[in-house]
């Protein structure tokens, strides 16, 4: 899907996020700091699982789409 979050703005709006984080954990965060809707949709998409950092996050919402 070419709307997907890029890796740029997975990084911008997961800025000081503390891993490792539950898919939850990543919505909640995106939401406090003013992510829009098509990343919050992302986000929700993933797997209910953890993940390591950015990079992981990046992949699996590519991975979904």
């Amino acid at each position: 899907m070419a709307d997907n979050p890029s890796f740029i703005e997975v990084q911008k709006c997961l800025a000081g996020m503390d891993y490792p984080a539950s898919r939850d954990d990543l919505v909640t965060h995106a939401q406090e700091h003013g992510a829009d809707e098509q990343m919050l949709r992302a986000l929700r998409a993933m797997p209910d699982r953890e993940y390591d950092g950015p990079s992981g996050v990046s992949k699996e919402i590519t991975r979904t789409s």
